[in-house]
């Protein structure tokens, strides 16, 4: 018997999971998403990917700007959905929410929880140097991620994976997690583990701030700073042409021992920048972007400047 679900969520992340429930026997009653918000330089409301995606299907589209409203409360409950699905949406359930539903809210978390609760946590995998990640489906509890496990699915790192494209990956893995813990809650086969609090790790929110690089850590350090913030906030550093956004890396092989961490010590258009770090150790940058320009490859940079001779960074 097919599942009626109330899916919340909100950004592009959330959307191949609602649009595997839309393609399934399953019933989508509703749609919870964040109200519209401004956006771009005309600061035009812009609807989330998760509502674009509903109203294209033809699904009611609910956006309060809270769930403790006793009105939305009763809108909820008017639904009597099944379960409801959470994915990214941004707004806490109160414990009257958790309870509505008669399988109670199932959350989709793209870490193996208890490892990295809370905002970031792709970006967080990825500048710890994990190598592995994946998707948790959880039931929901009035901590921060901390409810049950249900089902998990584990996601190599790729080397060059940057939060992007690790992003877009765990994103389809939701949805083949979410259909097959829906299957399994359907046959009674869907056993809760609880978590394991001493192993439990925190992913706070990003900031601009920590994406500046600090040339004097190790050249693996900045290179993973690189991936995880690429492409948002995207790692920078000072130059004398103004601030530099650092939006590709890649190792290099060269001594740089005695040099002057941040300083660009060579430059070559198939490469790109090179420069030193403060383990002895080296980066090329391969891809970088100028105060009000767009991001261009290290060789066509290099074809209008140079920065060969300078240090790059605070210091």
């Amino acid at each position: 018997m097919a599942l009626r679900i109330v899916y919340a969520g909100t950004p592009d992340f959330a959307v191949p999971a609602l649009r595997a429930l839309i393609d399934s026997p399953h019933e989508v009653a509703a749609v919870l998403t964040q109200p519209d918000r401004p956006a771009g330089r005309g600061k035009r409301l812009r609807a989330s990917p998760v509502k674009q995606v509903a109203e294209a299907a033809g699904l009611p589209v609910l956006q309060p700007a809270t769930l403790r409203d006793p009105a939305v409360l009763a809108e909820l409950a008017a639904l009597r959905p099944d379960v409801m699905v959470v994915a990214a949406y941004g707004l806490i359930l109160p414990p009257e929410v958790l309870t509505l539903p008669r399988h109670g809210c199932l959350n989709l978390h793209a870490s193996l929880l208890p490892r990295w609760r809370g905002a970031a946590p792709i970006q967080r995998a990825l500048l710890a140097g994990d190598r592995e990640t994946g998707i948790t489906l959880m039931q929901m509890a009035e901590g921060l991620d901390t409810g049950d496990i249900l089902l998990q699915r584990a996601l190599p790192i790729a080397p060059d994976d940057t939060a992007g494209r690790l992003h877009d990956r765990l994103a389809t893995l939701a949805a083949q997690v979410l259909l097959e813990g829906l299957e399994r809650l359907q046959a009674g086969r869907l056993t809760a583990t609880p978590q394991d609090e001493a192993r439990a790790t925190y992913a706070d929110k990003l900031s601009k701030a920590e994406a500046e690089i600090d040339w004097t850590r190790p050249a693996a350090d900045i290179l993973r700073q690189v991936r995880a913030f690429d492409p948002w906030p995207v790692a920078w550093t000072d130059s004398p042409l103004g601030v530099l956004r650092v939006w590709g890396a890649a190792p290099a092989d060269e001594d740089t021992r005695g040099a002057t961490a941040g300083a660009v010590l060579a430059e070559a258009p198939e490469q790109g920048l090179l420069v030193a770090t403060g383990d002895g150790g080296a980066l090329w940058i391969t891809r970088l972007q100028l105060p009000g320009g767009r991001p261009l490859p290290a060789g066509e940079f290099l074809k209008a400047r140079s920065l060969e001779g300078a240090v790059l960074g605070r210091g």
